[in-house]
């Protein structure tokens, strides 16, 4: 009986935590946000580390609210010339430090236990300007806690910022983002 009361009531709280609405954290140090940006000679792979991140949801009507945060400073292919690029010339990071996601809305179901499909709609905000987004995201719900993954494009570009590309390198004007992160009740 103990053991099976130890296995429920993980669940329950979890359950109540996604019922009652209440805030998810995010955490950083459980975060990564990669980019990939294609090109014809090679593929630039790279990374940015979060701020913060908090989640508030309510299952019954969809609407979801919080931020999360991240440094635009942190930003690193692993290339330091092409990396002085993108934080002077694309991201342009001194003046616009912050790179924002904030969601207003969940479309489908998150489950309490196991594997959800859901689409996030939100405002994406990079380079001093916001715009609507919807990301496709996985949640695995165990235990109260919530893995989430979502990979998505951002056309840049088409969003003010410069295309790197030169006379001899073409790169793509979307980049490609993945999130997986971390997230429990407060």
């Amino acid at each position: 009986m103990m053991k099976l009361m130890r296995l429920f009531l993980p669940l329950c709280v979890s359950a109540v935590l996604l019922a009652a609405g209440d805030s998810l954290v995010i955490d950083p140090a459980q975060t990564k946000v990669e980019f990939t940006l294609g090109s014809l000679l090679h593929t630039v792979h790279g990374n940015f580390q979060l701020k913060r991140g908090t989640l508030r949801f309510d299952p019954q009507s969809g609407k979801a609210s919080g931020e999360l945060v991240v440094d635009a400073a942190s930003g690193e292919s692993g290339n330091a010339g092409r990396d002085q690029k993108m934080h002077a010339a694309i991201l342009e990071s001194t003046m616009y430090p912050e790179i924002t996601f904030r969601p207003d809305r969940v479309d489908g179901k998150v489950a309490p236990q196991g594997r959800s499909q859901v689409q996030v709609h939100g405002v994406f905000a990079i380079h001093g300007a916001g715009h609507e987004i919807l990301l496709p995201v996985t949640v695995d719900a165990a235990a109260g806690q919530y893995t989430v993954a979502a990979t998505f494009e951002i056309p840049y570009v088409k969003w003010g910022m410069k295309n790197p590309s030169t006379l001899f390198l073409r790169v793509n004007d979307k980049v490609e983002i993945t999130i997986h992160t971390v997230a429990r009740g407060m």
